[in-house]
């Protein structure tokens, strides 16, 4: 096989890869597989004292899938009042 249809296979691999990503209930998996990523780290940054948590996520349709998590640093006295408003709906 000679270069372009060695491309032309690639390329259509890529469509392929590409279709199967737009299916709702894959991109719905991969959204609530970074969700339960995003709450671990949270918690091992939690009990670990550090100031810092994941805030956010960008997720990318693209070949490979990219999810960008977003980290902010957080004040004692926001972490404070979230604790209590937490209290006040159990």
């Amino acid at each position: 096989m000679n270069i372009l249809g060695k491309a032309k296979e690639l390329s259509g691999k890529m469509v392929d890869k590409v279709t199967e990503f737009s299916s709702d209930e894959l991109i719905a998996d991969t959204i609530m597989k970074a969700v339960e990523k995003q709450e671990k780290v949270n918690e091992v940054l939690k009990q670990r004292g550090s100031p810092y948590r994941v805030s956010d996520m960008d997720l990318q349709m693209g070949v490979p899938p990219t999810i960008v998590f977003g980290v902010r640093r957080i004040s004692e006295q926001s972490e404070e009042s979230k604790n209590l408003s937490e209290k006040e709906f159990v």
